[in-house]
């Protein structure tokens, strides 16, 4: 992959896409498919029902310990796509900053048949600062992550899963 391009990894589940993006779209099932260890649980509660939405995830990461970030929805079409720019709320050390840093998680949802959907989580920090992607190695460093993450979200939504 160049520099500035997503990263993205997929996965085949077997689940129609709506049960899938019922997850994805309630901040409070986050915590169950974090493939970084990082989610700690959500702040705000409420379904992300739209673009322009707002939910805030607690985290915590060793260097920087405890915070939180709020997670501005840019991307929501049900049951197909979702994303969000994350911007460091409450206990983050760029806190104050007002500019978001540039990044998009998002997911993408294609049905494969009545009860499967091909789900793909893409990371694009194409318009982060040049230090900050080279820091993320443009985003590599969170597929293995990612990866783990899909894993998870199959789990909850594949047979024998605990999906509602």
């Amino acid at each position: 992959m160049t520099d500035g391009q997503p990263v993205a990894v997929s996965r085949r589940i077997a689940a129609p896409a709506g049960d899938i993006f019922r997850i994805l779209a309630d901040p409070g099932r986050h915590i169950d498919i974090d493939g970084s260890g990082m989610l700690r649980g959500a702040v705000s509660s409420d379904m992300i029902t739209a673009v322009g939405d707002v939910f805030v995830i607690a985290m915590y990461f060793t260097p920087l310990g405890n915070y939180e970030m709020n997670n501005h929805v840019v991307v929501y079409e049900p049951d197909r796509r979702i994303g969000w720019e994350p911007h460091p709320g409450r206990g983050h050390k760029d806190e104050a900053s007002e500019d978001r840093w540039g990044q998009l998680w998002s997911f993408e949802l294609v049905p494969d048949g009545p009860d499967a959907t091909i789900v793909t989580e893409s990371y694009d920090c194409s318009r982060a600062p040049e230090d900050k992607r080279a820091g993320m190695d443009n985003g590599k460093v969170w597929l293995a992550g990612m990866a783990r993450t899909l894993e998870l979200l199959d789990g909850l939504c594949g047979p024998g899963g605990a999906v509602g």
